[in-house]
């Protein structure tokens, strides 16, 4: 049985026992016979007495408050599907990011920079991009000398005057542009629900629904829209056109987005990559 169909008491007591005391920051001796926390850890670590834990566990306490749930979190060491799965079981509504994060993290970053023959990026949740590699640059040029905060698809797409964005040098056409514009907007949507305290988004979202009247039919029309795959041709001035499929992958509650462009291996196209990526050399650009 998994600590998803456990009630809260049990799932306390499971994570308990799990977490290694030299982890949440313990001194381990060689008597020690439990491999997970005591209570009266855990109890300690949380700030609570050990009486109140007892009640927890053993199912008689059932509504604690969020700060017993953020702290017992904290204590517990878990990650944020875990931390808000014990929020749920508290009968409680998980707490809402207060921002956007900009920085990738460390699970992402090393993912990506194992893919160095394929141009990746990664953005953020209204679509800023944070990181690229080489073969992104070499690709669609290299993004390092726009402003952080006009490297923006949604701001390319989306133009207003004066916060135009940029995150393609070359001209890029899309087959299904409509269709990928939709996606983003819904994006924005969830980003909107997700993080309503977020100043950048708000000022995108209000800049948007009043200047870009594309965009604004759009959001009022109340599009819900997934990625799909795209062909995208970009016209590389160095080794001309180049037709790439661009996949868009979802990282979950991080909230980023990661951008892939292939070509069949063996192909025209992917030679083309090829060579953009040994004109441009082989370092991988990264973004703080």
């Amino acid at each position: 049985m998994t600590s998803s169909e456990l009630g809260l008491g049990a799932t306390l007591r499971v994570w308990r026992d799990r977490l290694d005391p030299a982890v949440a920051g313990l001194p381990v001796t060689r008597r020690r016979r439990l491999a997970g926390l005591r209570r009266e850890e855990l109890a300690e670590l949380a700030g609570l007495s050990v009486d109140y834990l007892v009640r927890l566990e053993q199912g008689r306490a059932v509504t604690p408050s969020a700060a017993v749930v953020s702290a017992l979190a904290d204590a517990l060491r878990l990650e944020v599907t875990e931390r808000n799965h014990l929020y749920q079981l508290a009968g409680l509504q998980p707490p809402v990011p207060a921002v956007i994060e900009d920085t990738v993290p460390p699970g992402i970053q090393r993912l990506v920079m194992r893919l160095g023959d394929v141009a990746v990026a990664v953005f953020t949740a209204d679509w800023r991009m944070v990181w690229w590699n080489v073969t992104w640059s070499a690709l669609l040029g290299d993004p390092a000398g726009i402003p952080p905060e006009r490297r923006s698809l949604v701001r390319a797409r989306f133009p207003v005057p004066g916060q135009e964005g940029h995150v393609e040098t070359w001209p890029v056409r899309s087959s299904r542009l409509e269709a990928s514009n939709r996606a983003i907007v819904a994006d924005l949507r969830r980003a909107s629900v997700r993080y309503p305290a977020d100043p950048r988004l708000a000022g995108l979202l209000r800049r948007l629904i009043g200047e870009n009247e594309t965009f604004a039919a759009l959001w009022r029309s109340g599009t819900v829209a997934q990625h799909t795959e795209d062909r995208k041709t970009v016209e590389h001035p160095a080794v001309g056109e180049i037709n790439v499929d661009c996949d868009v992958l979802s990282t979950g509650d991080s909230d980023f987005k990661v951008v892939l462009l292939t070509s069949p291996p063996g192909s025209e196209d992917a030679r083309r990559i090829d060579q953009a990526r040994r004109q441009l050399g082989s370092s991988v650009v990264t973004v703080p």
